[in-house]
């Protein structure tokens, strides 16, 4: 099998091939179609977040692919591998927190990841895809389920967003999008702001409500062109759920401003930097201020029926790059080239 490997902080990733590992009963051998890179890959690179397993380390945790080794009854079915594999028998996985299993075993970061041929991971919650889904997008597509999708699907569910509510939306590249648009599946008016008319322009093509350009306005301008914006959409003065995005410190201090009476806002985007915020606003607001940490495996299934029943069409947010071009996409990714989701494509089959 071929793996990518990252051996330090900022270098090339080194193409190795080593022998196929002998499975366990609990796991399974997945042949990778495809694996998507992620602003969390881009931290173990080029950020210094630590990885739990020491390097060197195949990064990716946004894997699909086929089942080739593994139960009879997963063998041949083609997956999607959860980017956060729990144990299923702990306490937080018995009340339903099981993204936040502490035995939790994430690919490309406990263990060799989806940057390659081959990923031996825990079977236990592999998703597996419905035939006909399959005939509407290929099978590599579809890795963005693992966490493009299935994120910010799990944060607007915690969210407890209802139809008619204002969703106000921080960053709509990458994850953001998504959440944007399944906002607006679920009944939502969309909001989404954004830095770069492009993402917004697609975002609005695909159903978004309404959208703002913030670049180069004041904090002060932007609450009163949002208060403008939702009254035109008819939209509650109450209650609105805002969710970050954008993992920037701009984005994570607008978010909090915007806060109002009974919001929530919903933290998904991460970065290293700290901010200062009054944490009294949420008590004179009544308001609610929450994270998340990927998505537990017991909601891939409705991420897929999402896509399946054609309420969310991803064709236009994913571009297929060979693997073997991992380092160039790195690069490009890191200087914020891309417009799409860059999924890595195994060249060969091994």
């Amino acid at each position: 099998m071929e793996q990518w490997q990252m051996t330090a902080l900022k270098e090339d990733f080194a193409r190795v091939e080593i022998e196929l590992p002998t499975i366990t009963a609990d796991e399974a051998l997945v042949k990778v179609a495809g694996c998507g890179v992620c602003h969390t890959d881009l931290g173990f690179w080029n950020d210094g977040v630590r990885t739990k397993k020491e390097l060197p380390l195949t990064l990716g945790h946004e894997i699909s692919g086929t089942v080739v080794e593994g139960p009879a009854h997963l063998k041949g079915r083609h997956v999607i591998v959860p980017a956060v594999l729990p144990c299923g028998e702990c306490d937080l996985c018995r009340k339903g927190r099981s993204n936040m299993c502490q035995k939790q075993i994430m690919p490309g970061n406990d263990l060799h990841g989806g940057f390659a041929s081959h990923v031996v991971v825990p079977h236990r919650y592999l998703c597996v895809l419905p035939e006909d889904l399959l005939q509407r997008y290929p099978l590599e597509t579809l890795a963005v389920i693992a966490d493009a999708i299935s994120t910010p699907y799990q944060v607007v569910r915690k969210s407890e967003l209802e139809a008619g509510d204002l969703a106000i939306v921080i960053g709509v590249g990458g994850v953001g999008v998504y959440g944007a648009l399944i906002a607006g599946i679920m009944g939502a008016k969309v909001l989404a702001l954004d830095i770069d008319d492009g993402k917004l322009e697609r975002a609005k093509a695909h159903g978004v409500n309404s959208t703002l350009n913030t670049k180069g306005m004041s904090g002060k301008d932007i609450k009163a062109r949002v208060r403008e914006l939702a009254a035109e959409l008819g939209a509650p003065k109450h209650g609105w759920k805002i969710f970050e995005y954008s993992g920037t410190t701009a984005g994570q201090e607008l978010a909090f401003s915007l806060i109002t009476f009974t919001s929530t806002l919903s933290v998904v985007g991460f970065t290293m930097d700290k901010l200062e915020v009054r944490l009294s606003n949420l008590m004179a607001f009544d308001a609610k201020l929450i994270g998340t940490w990927g998505c537990k495996p017991e909601l891939y299934p409705e991420v897929v029926d999402l896509i399946a029943s054609g309420k969310l069409d991803i064709h236009d947010f994913v571009e297929a790059v060979p693997l073997s071009q991992i380092n160039e996409v790195f690069r490009n990714s890191l200087a914020h080239k891309y417009t799409k989701r860059i999924v890595l494509v195994p060249d060969h089959s091994n």
